[in-house]
């Protein structure tokens, strides 16, 4: 086992470094000439990157003081997600690559066919090797020393002789004029790559990029661009805090008298180095600005300590809604101390449900520890939450993670409210939610038991959601009978 992690991890690795050597080469190599600033400095971002990501997640499950981590976050979780979009960025541009270094640009044929016939040799050019694209056919060109269009250096035509002699002007020999041979002066080197013919004006070098050096450029100039602008608005949208979301979610067994119940589903806060006591504000106050009539916080509320973290979780004390607040543990109080946090929320008014339940007008609460608490023998019980309650009566269940669906179908439950995915957060990530979840996001029906999945008030790693915009739900619970 431990040899398998050791491989998987080498691979992982080495996916990465290829990655990131790729970027490079894209970004860097084709774009800068060699030796100057820019690519040193480019250059040195590019090995910085990595260690800033590795030393962020490291950080977050060490002892290092809270402000280190803060200062490690931004920088190394920001990299993740531009890196993430100019890599896509820049394999959709390989395909664009070979369209644009095959079109010219209007009138560069024209110039092309009138230009001298002293070109530079194919292959050699004012700035580097030639794009095959720009290269002149040689069948288009007339060779000077052609016996057919002879010429001399004044540009007059001279007359021929018999064969293997020549004529020379004002010498008579037999009555016809008699040529001198013909010599040819050695025609000048061509100037040094990169200057102008002798007799410019301006003698200064002046570099004009190729045609690869202008696609490669204006291919990396807009992977940064769209994945600068990508990750700048996803960043923004979760700074910003959680937008209401509004589901109504039909019972079978819900009474009339209960119809209209709305609960504030709240899930993966995360509060951390990142989204801290200001985070939690907005959340609160866009909560109370519903007027629920119940609040379920499903867990991933922290990472990070209580001693850390405790002060950015007291707004939570202002939450107000008719029947209370609940809270169950998600994975990650599991990592970040789950007792005291359980404690803590408590403090601040919220009710832990740690597999157990409380009967509420119409419908039963219940509530499971997560799956990662199995590690410390804090696993979620069904038995003990769900176990002995009237099956008759509507339930709704409170869960981390989706995943535990089947066990709520075999207990008869008629709603799971889930968080945990994030919805994906980052697109593409929903795809791979996908492979690790029944349902990534939104309301689905499993037998007779209904599954809601919330994309989560907050972010993990990147402060970045593309695709998977944050949001509190409020579930409003509607009787199917009269």
């Amino acid at each position: 086992m431990n040899l398998l992690f050791v491989f998987v991890a080498c691979a992982v690795l080495a996916s990465l470094a290829a990655l990131h050597w790729y970027v490079w080469r894209r970004m860097v190599r084709d774009t800068t000439r060699p030796g100057s600033t820019v690519r040193r400095v480019a250059t040195a971002l590019f090995v910085l990157g990595p260690v800033l990501v590795v030393a962020a997640f490291a950080s977050g499950r060490s002892g290092l003081p809270f402000l280190l981590k803060q200062i490690l976050a931004w920088p190394g979780y920001l990299w993740v997600a531009v890196f993430m979009y100019v890599t896509l960025a820049l394999l959709v541009g390989e395909l664009v690559r070979p369209v644009l270094l095959r079109v010219r640009a209007p009138g560069e044929k024209g110039r092309a066919a009138s230009a001298p016939a002293a070109a530079p040799q194919p292959g050699a050019g004012a700035d580097g090797p030639a794009d095959p694209a720009d290269t002149v056919d040689p069948a288009d060109t007339v060779d000077p020393a052609d016996p057919a269009e002879p010429a001399d250096s004044t540009g007059t035509a001279t007359a021929a002789g018999p064969a293997g002699t020549d004529a020379r002007p004002g010498t008579a020999s037999g009555g016809c004029a008699v040529a001198e041979p013909a010599t040819e002066a050695p025609a000048p080197p061509a100037p040094p790559a990169g200057t102008l013919p002798p007799g410019d004006p301006d003698p200064k070098p002046r570099p004009t990029p190729s045609r690869r050096l202008f696609v490669s450029r204006v291919v990396g100039g807009t992977a940064a661009a769209v994945a600068l602008g990508t990750v700048g608005a996803g960043t923004y949208g979760v700074l910003r805090g959680p937008k209401l979301k509004h589901v109504t979610v039909p019972l079978a067994k819900l009474p009339r008298a209960a119809h209209g119940y709305r609960i504030a589903v709240v899930s993966d806060v995360h509060l951390g180095p990142i989204l801290g006591r200001g985070h939690t504000q907005r959340i609160v106050d866009t909560i109370n600005s519903a007027q629920p009539d119940l609040i379920a916080v499903v867990g991933d509320l922290v990472d990070g300590t209580v001693a850390e973290l405790g002060h950015a979780a007291e707004p939570l004390a202002q939450l107000r809604a008719r029947d209370g607040s609940y809270f169950v543990t998600g994975n990650h109080e599991y990592f970040s101390g789950a007792a005291e946090w359980v404690d803590h929320v408590r403090e601040l008014g919220l009710r832990p449900l740690e597999n157990a339940r409380v009967e509420k007008a119409g419908f039963d609460l219940a509530g499971v520890n997560d799956v990662a608490g199995e590690s410390e023998g804090q696993g979620p019980d069904f038995v003990r939450a769900l176990g002995d309650r009237d099956r008759s009566r509507a339930s709704v269940l409170l869960a981390h993670q989706p995943i535990v669906i089947d066990e709520a179908v075999e207990h008869g439950v008629d709603l799971q409210l889930s968080g945990h995915t994030h919805g994906g957060q980052l697109w593409p990530g929903n795809l791979v939610a996908g492979l690790a979840n029944p349902t990534v996001e939104g309301l689905e029906r499993y037998g007779d038991t209904q599954l809601y999945v919330s994309r989560g008030a907050g972010a993990w790693g990147p402060p970045v959601r593309v695709g998977a915009p944050s949001d509190i739900t409020i579930v409003q619970l509607a009787a199917k009978r009269s």
